[in-house]
């Protein structure tokens, strides 16, 4: 008897679940379903760059089942392209992981336990304390480019005067006092 498959976690759900060749109905193309697990091991794998040792970790399965998941999602898209299919992201065995991952403007990545929206916006960067980090994985918003940076941070600093402009007296000042 075998046992009891282990369920993978996943960190993003996919914001779009079809994808189709342009100018053709769905209702006239043959569909390839894609899994949960496979879009998240596409993503580790070929939008993160991580190593497989590290995907197959964040997942929470063995190496050797994230390889095979792998071969099987990149062999479907591949299928989907070349054949001009439709492919249908759903299904799956997978939990969501209890962590997310954010991003500051100031380079630094770091993971916290699911916020919900209001709390997002009050989490501050461990690297810098800067206020208003930003989702790496939001389903609102993508994280490609660069984004506008926000004033703000935890110590009440204002981000676009440095420190040491802080502490120098202005000149202008020193030539009025005398």
């Amino acid at each position: 008897m075998p046992r009891k498959r282990r369920k993978c976690r996943v960190e993003f759900l996919p914001p779009a679940t079809y994808y189709k060749p342009a100018g053709i109905p769905l209702r006239e193309l043959d569909e390839i379903a894609l899994s949960v697990e496979e879009f998240e091991a596409l993503r580790l794998k070929d939008l993160e760059g991580l190593e497989q040792v590290q995907c197959a970790e964040r997942m929470g399965i063995a190496r050797t089942t994230f390889q095979r998941i792998l071969y099987s999602a990149r062999s479907k898209i591949a299928e989907a392209l070349v054949k001009g299919n439709a492919l249908r992201i759903e299904g799956g065995e997978y939990v969501m992981s209890s962590e997310k991952l954010f991003k500051c403007t100031c380079g630094s990545r770091f993971t916290a336990s699911r916020y919900g929206e209001q709390e997002e916006r009050e989490l501050c960067c461990p690297g810098c304390g800067k206020k208003y980090v930003q989702s790496i994985h939001s389903h609102r918003r993508h994280s490609f480019g660069r984004q506008p940076a926000v004033k703000g941070s935890c110590r009440q600093q204002d981000s676009s005067v440095s420190t040491e402009d802080k502490e120098k007296p202005d000149d202008s000042q020193q030539n009025e006092d005398q």
